[in-house]
């Protein structure tokens, strides 16, 4: 297999592009490093598409490997032929190249080696021939021994040792899984007395469910699969089995007397002993595989919007931590996330201490004048958010001050504040408390909070505990580093959890950076990145252009523009006789028209920079410290409230889009509980996905569809109204 060509053509590339993207990855370059710093060489490939080829490079390259190894095992074994070697060369996935090397793998004992051990084999092949002149219980006879004592053993030996033929054969497989993928229909039930014990009824759509294999979606999928797991299902797949079997003996089949009945027994019995529960395996996993591959590009597409919401920057902030026996947990913090000062309180039921409350919360943001209060949404928010609407409306009916507040999603937080990480940031606090100092600095600064929390807990996907954990760890991170890497990270203020992200950096280094800043004081120049203990040049190559110096003795520190630009950009700007310090005060607003009108190719010869990364230079020169998330819509602040029980059909709202999953959305409407919209009701054009018009963090106009207040169920359209 050409590899390069496979690529070029699965991913409509250029040829060039794709081979200097092998090149550069197989070079030890990171993705993001490429994403930003060669798109010239890769055609201005993004960093999704760069993921995507290269964990189709890895599988391809890992397929010709098996091969290979393959290959040579049959070699060995003195069983190569043309046509082994010509159907591993057509082989493209992995399962075809494992179907080829079925028959020669080493078995465990099976009856056909039983079988074989006897000495019928020769005897099996005589029949397989299905020669009519062929007398099986007569030439049976010459195979009867001690282990072998009749005619009818002798033929039982060889119909064993045929239906093991019958099922390594990789053509009869291959037919086989496509007739269960086509035709076949995957179908559940209730496993023996667990109806009863499913209260909830979980699993209820399950009871008594079937639907074609070839129709049925991912999410439900891996429903199916969970349910077995737990043991509250029983599934399967059911094919028309006279019709399997038709096709599995078509293959070996002549017109050849009594032999080819034999044959024709033999292929049954492979089919239902042997192939029918692997390939209903094999079916099963791929199903499962490919429902896992979209769950996981679910999540990653939900990950990276919530990750790169914009940050409510500079603001004073109260973390609201809502409990109900043990008390809301209120941290404050300054516009840097610094904690200023932390209290409980007990507005909430049982103790329901509100004018105790109100008193010293009012206290407080009056004395580090709080401007937003950050309250999560889990247990006892409601109550919290009713208190704090009151709370905010008497502060600016006694002092005219306006404090808004939001409520955050807090998946994450309890996880991050009983993690080493929190303990380490926050040894003198409990887990409550650390949980308000991240529900208010996630509003802050969303990015720096969230890169502390394991992914798969923070709120978004679906399933996440049953796919394979390595592969969903992987394309996890991808999008951590990817965001973390397009936002850039402020050398001097960035903690370990933020610095580890950075292309080319680790943990080991992160600290090492971190320590390097404690006993040296603040970087002053990304150069002195080659000073920090284990950052070599390859390391700096690939993370420099990420890290920024603000207030540094280069301003080009603190953009994206990478030091081995520099001395282009200064010929940049000299051109136009601009300095850095221009830069700095923002006095090259004219720039592009000044290209413009000397003409792009010209500067881009005359200062050695091609097109593409000239664009991008200017950009970076005329917004250094320039933050991409500050162009996006930011939080809603709220000043009232309002319930579930207050909605009404045809009411329109207002909402935030929290996740995205494979049937619709999920949207905050301000009920603290989310309203679902189903794909079918999010627009009034067809839609094979929810993402292709919605994702996380979107504001949107919805209309209540459907309310059901003893479910707690909130059913939205955002569709136009008729008429």
């Amino acid at each position: 297999m050409d590899i390069l060509q496979t690529i070029t053509q699965e991913f409509q590339l250029h040829p060039t592009h794709v081979r200097n993207i092998v090149s550069l990855i197989d070079e030890g370059n990171t993705i993001p490093f490429i994403a930003r710093y060669r798109k010239e060489m890769t055609g201005s490939c993004d960093d999704q598409v760069l993921r995507e080829l290269f964990d189709r490079l890895t599988y391809l390259r890992n397929l010709e490997k098996r091969k290979e190894e393959v290959a040579n095992s049959i070699t060995e074994q003195g069983k190569m032929t043309d046509e082994i070697r010509s159907a591993l060369e057509k082989a493209v996935t992995l399962t075809e190249v494992e179907d080829i090397y079925r028959p020669y793998k080493q078995k465990r004992k099976t009856r056909a080696s039983v079988a074989i051990a006897k000495g019928l084999q020769p005897f099996a092949e005589a029949i397989l021939k299905q020669d009519k002149s062929f007398n099986v219980p007569l030439e049976a006879e010459a195979y009867l021994n001690d282990e072998v004592k009749s005619v009818d053993e002798a033929v039982a030996g060889a119909r064993d040792i045929l239906a093991e033929i019958v099922s390594d054969d990789a053509v009869t497989r291959k037919k086989l899984r496509n007739f269960f993928f086509r035709h076949g229909e995957i179908v559940s039930a209730y496993a023996k007395g667990k109806e009863a014990e499913d209260e909830a009824k979980t699993y209820g759509m399950y009871a008594k469910y079937s639907e074609p294999v070839s129709e049925i979606k991912s999410h439900r999928v891996l429903a199916l699969n969970r349910g077995e797991k737990e043991e509250f299902l029983k599934v399967s797949i059911v094919v028309d089995e006279e019709f399997a079997k038709r096709i599995t003996a078509a293959g070996f089949l002549k017109d050849g007397g009594e032999s080819s009945k034999i044959v024709k027994e033999a292929a049954e019995d492979g089919y239902s002993r042997l192939i029918a529960p692997s390939v209903e395996r094999e079916v099963r996993a791929q199903l499962f595989d490919e429902a896992s591959e979209q769950a996981i590009k679910m999540f990653e597409l939900n990950l990276k919007p919530l990750l790169m919401q914009p940050p409510v920057k500079d603001k004073i902030t109260m973390g609201w931590d809502p409990a109900y026996r043990t008390g809301c947990k209120i941290c404050v913090v300054d516009g840097t996330g610094k904690v200023l000062d932390k209290t409980v309180v007990f507005p909430t039921p049982p103790q329901n201490k509100i004018a105790e409350a109100k008193v010293e919360l009012k206290k407080l943001i009056a004395k580090y004048g709080v401007q937003v209060i950050s309250c999560g949404n889990g247990t006892a928010s409601k109550e919290s958010e009713i208190f704090i609407a009151e709370l905010i409306k008497e502060i600016k009916a006694e002092t005219g001050r306006e404090v808004g507040y939001v409520i955050v999603n807090e998946a994450g937080a309890s996880v991050y504040s009983a993690s080493a990480l929190a303990k380490e940031e926050f040894p003198d606090y409990d887990v409550t408390a650390r949980s308000a100092v991240s529900i208010a600095r996630r509003l802050q600064d969303p990015l720096a909070e969230l890169i502390k929390i394991d992914p798969k807990s923070i709120g978004v996907g679906q399933y996440q505990h049953d796919m394979n954990e390595k592969r969903l760890d992987g394309a996890l991170l991808g999008v951590l580093e990817d965001c973390v890497n397009s936002v850039g990270v402020d050398l001097n203020t960035a903690s370990v959890s933020l610095l580890k992200y950075v292309a080319g950096l680790n943990s080991a280094v992160a600290k090492n950076i971190v320590a390097y800043r404690e006993a040296n004081g603040r970087f002053q120049s990304r150069k002195q990145l080659l000073k920090v203990p284990k950052l070599g040049e390859k390391a700096y190559t690939q993370c420099a252009g990420f890290l920024r110096i603000d207030g540094g003795e280069n301003i080009l520190d603190n953009t994206a523009v990478h030091p081995e630009s520099y001395g282009k950009a200064e010929k940049l700007l000299a051109l136009f006789s601009y300095g850095k310090e221009d830069v700095k005060c923002r006095r090259i607003s004219d720039l592009r028209e000044k290209i413009k009108a000397y003409g792009e190719d010209k500067v881009a010869k005359e200062t050695e920079l091609d097109k593409t990364t000239l664009a991008d230079v200017v950009t970076e020169l005329m917004k250094p410290g320039r933050d991409i998330r500050d162009g996006l819509p930011a939080p809603t602040l709220r000043k009232d409230i309002m319930g579930i029980e207050d909605l009404k059909v045809g009411m329109e709202l207002t909402g935030t889009v929290r996740n995205v999953v494979d049937f619709g959305a999920f949207i905050d409407i301000g009920v603290h509980q989310d309203g679902l919209v189903h794909i079918s009701e999010i627009t009034d054009r067809y839609i094979k996905h929810p993402s292709e018009v919605l994702r996380v963090g979107q504001v949107v106009q919805v209309r209540v569809k459907e309310v059901d207040v003893k479910k707690n169920r909130i059913g939205l359209t955002m569709k136009k109204k008729n008429g």
